[in-house]
């Protein structure tokens, strides 16, 4: 999963050269290519357009998002079960896979994150997201929707008057809804949860008005 904030053109090359850098992996090692890797590649080509004067840097900031199987997935083509550590010099006993979510800069830099955000409203959004302690690893699939679009509705209040539509896609692990594949949220869980960050948002608007309504008015005076 990706997506870009900034020149659109841009954002389209990007997830064309994504999805050419995640089919090049699967021909060389014959199995999907992970999260982390795909962030680094796609770093490398963000950074290799900095690196000449026939051509300008990439003008986007961009999210790659996914879920690395936990399960120890047979190469395409494979004959046997292959070597007892496992495919790629993995080792019996030790996690893998889970979530990975990378912001990646024009500058070709990139950094995980538990939560991020781009685009306008971002700081709004980062505030919020600071708010969930991501890091803890204790909000569900679930909430985690829901959490989403409140902050989507909050860091667009500031434009009340310009009107936008919610989208919103997932993934969980094999025991999830998704079984690993990203899949867009169904409309019924989409739609609770844009209802609740409605409200949610209302009910800040409302303390905000109280907040004011008990303020003195500018030229009254203050008794003891």
């Amino acid at each position: 999963m990706q997506v870009s904030s900034g020149l659109v053109p841009d954002g389209r090359h990007f997830i064309s050269r994504a999805r050419d850098e995640a089919a090049s992996w699967r021909k060389v090692y014959k199995t999907p290519i992970t999260t982390a890797d795909l962030a680094s590649r796609m770093g490398g080509y963000l950074q290799a357009y900095t690196l000449y004067s026939s051509v300008r840097p990439f003008g986007i900031t961009a999210i790659v998002g996914g879920w690395d199987s936990e399960l120890e997935l047979p190469v395409d083509g494979q004959v046997g079960s292959g070597p007892s550590i496992g495919s790629g010099g993995k080792v019996e006993g030790k996690k893998y896979g889970g979530p990975g979510l990378y912001m990646i800069e024009p500058s070709g830099l990139y950094w995980g994150y538990y939560g991020a955000a781009t685009g306008k409203g971002r700081q709004t959004a980062k505030a919020e997201l600071e708010k969930l302690d991501l890091a803890a690893g204790k909000l569900s699939l679930l909430d985690g929707v829901k959490e989403a679009a409140k902050i989507i509705y909050i860091a667009h209040a500031d434009n009340k008057d310009k009107e936008f539509e919610l989208e919103m896609t997932w993934i969980s692990n094999l025991e999830g809804p998704t079984k690993g594949r990203h899949e867009e949220v169904p409309k019924e869980i989409l739609e609770e949860a844009e209802k609740l960050a409605k409200k949610a948002l209302e009910g800040d608007d409302d303390e905000e008005e109280a907040k004011d309504d008990d303020k003195p008015a500018e030229g009254d005076k203050m008794e003891e």
